[in-house]
This record gives structure tokens, C-alpha cells and sequence, in this order.
């Protein structure tokens, strides 16, 4: 049985007393400790498959199955991670990652919830920002935050919602590999939304590329972690894999302009 399991979904929105079809026969399976990388362009419905996945929204028709058990709303089994840190200001980064840990549902002392942020912080590298408040960080650091909430909340699936796309180049290379060791560290099961290529083949070992309301493509990453960006760039599985991504995003554009293939 896959962990999460998406049947023949589909969700419309309703505007101005219409209907407006947003994802149409979506079916997915992701096995346990998967990390998936959702790409596709603007407005094709990624995000809003996330928010489904979150339990944010009700399918129209169809279905999500976490662990055989049709989803109902959002729970303790799923954390999620924006774009936009989305930290409590008034909390300092330890008593944010606290306060993940109290959403995990567990009997932990107040000295085991310290203990275990300290652990979490310091898995991303911020030990030395506990005392710090959100106004106080970078973004890069404010995203750390949000990374080590996350896993704090101790929930088996983490919800990604192009999460590195507001921090500078240097910063989001060191996250996104930051990330990919935590989570496959950790055994979590991953979804994580992007407009980035170079980012899907880095993290992911399945890439779903949508088009408008629908999924395209489902490729296997067949590329052994850890990896690294510098060293993967290079390779020739990387580059054909680059240019298939990239031909499939840009398949409709050749179309509709009467070309065989888009050269870039």
C-alpha cells in the first residue's frame, strides 16, 4: 500500500456563481520516504494540489488516501513549509521550533522540548540564534527555522510549497541540501512544489510535471543520493535528463508557434 494515494481527483473553483475546473483525473502514488518534486508552469495547478494534499480543500471528485484513510482535513501526519517563512513573530526561533513539537501531540517534559529544539536547531546550523525573533533573521535563516519546525512537528509527510524560491542563489543551494540530507535522514515522505529543474533533479526521486489541470509526466530520478550540485551538472544522466524537463515544458509553446522541438 503507498503511503499517500491520489484516485481520479479532481477540484473546481467557484467564482461568480461558476465553476472554474483547477486539477481534472489526477492520479498519483507516492510510496513511503519518497521525495517528489511537483514542476509545472504558472497557475497549472500545483499549489493547489498541495492544498488538497494539506486537507485546506475538498476534492470535487476523487480521493486521497493517506495509509488507506480518505483524508478529512489537515492533520498531525502532515507539516507544511511555504515560500514565506510564515513564523510567529512574537516567538523566538527556539520557542517556534517548540512550538512545532507541541503540535506533534507528544508527552514531552519542557526540558525534553528544550533538549530537542536545541537538536533541531542545531541541525540547521542555528544554535547560536535560539534567542533570537523572526525580525531579528535573514530569510535564509528564517526558512532554516522553518525547515527544523517542520521536522519538529514529527509528522511523516512534509508539504513543500516552493519553499526556497524567495532566498538568494548561494542561500538556496545550501538549503535545498541542507533539506535532502534531513529528509532522507529523517525518513520523511516528501511533496514538494517548484518552477526550478535544477532544483527537482537535485532533491527528488520522482518528478510529476503538470500542464494545465493535469499531470503530464511522472520520471523517475534514477541519480544516487546524496547529491550535489557541482558535481552533478557535469554528468550526462543530469543533462539528459535536463533537456527532457525542459522539452517537456515547453512542448506547447513549439506547438502552438508550428515547431517541432524549442531550442533553448
Amino acid at each position: 500500500m503507498s503511503k499517500i494515494e491520489i484516485n481520479n481527483l479532481s477540484f473546481s473553483y467557484h467564482e461568480k456563481n461558476q465553476q472554474e475546473l483547477a486539477l481534472s483525473g489526477i492520479n498519483l502514488s507516492i510510496e513511503e520516504g519518497e521525495f517528489i518534486c511537483i514542476i509545472g508552469p504558472s497557475g497549472c495547478g500545483k499549489s493547489t494540489l498541495l492544498s488538497l494534499l494539506e486537507g485546506l480543500n475538498t476534492a470535487t471528485e476523487g480521493s486521497i488516501c493517506i495509509d488507506g484513510k480518505e483524508i478529512r482535513g489537515p492533520g498531525r501526519d502532515r507539516a507544511v513549509v511555504f515560500q514565506h517563512y510564515s513564523l510567529f513573530p512574537w516567538l523566538t526561533a527556539k520557542d517556534n521550533i517548540i512550538f512545532g513539537i507541541r503540535q506533534s501531540g507528544r508527552k514531552y517534559s519542557r526540558s525534553q522540548r528544550s533538549e530537542l529544539a536545541d537538536g533541531y536547531l542545531e541541525s540547521v546550523g542555528l544554535s547560536y540564534a535560539a534567542g533570537k525573533y523572526p525580525a531579528e533573521l535573514s530569510g535564509g535563516m528564517q526558512q532554516r527555522v522553518a525547515i527544523a519546525r517542520a521536522l519538529a512537528m514529527e509528522a511523516d509527510i512534509l508539504l513543500m510549497d516552493e519553499p526556497f524560491g524567495a532566498i538568494d542563489p548561494k542561500l538556496r543551494l545550501e538549503l535545498q541540501e541542507l533539506f535532502s540530507r534531513l529528509s532522507k535522514e529523517k525518513g520523511k515522505t516528501v511533496v514538494f512544489v517548484t518552477h526550478d529543474i535544477d532544483e527537482a533533479l537535485l532533491l527528488a526521486d520522482r518528478i510529476v510535471v503538470m500542464e494545465p489541470g493535469a499531470i503530464r509526466s511522472d520520471i523517475k530520478v534514477e541519480i544516487p543520493h546524496p547529491r550535489r550540485r557541482d558535481k552533478l551538472v557535469g554528468t550526462k544522466q543530469y543533462q539528459s535528463m535536463h533537456k527532457k524537463l525542459i522539452s517537456l515544458f515547453y512542448e506547447r509553446v513549439a506547438e502552438q508557434i508550428g515547431n517541432e522541438e524549442v531550442v533553448l
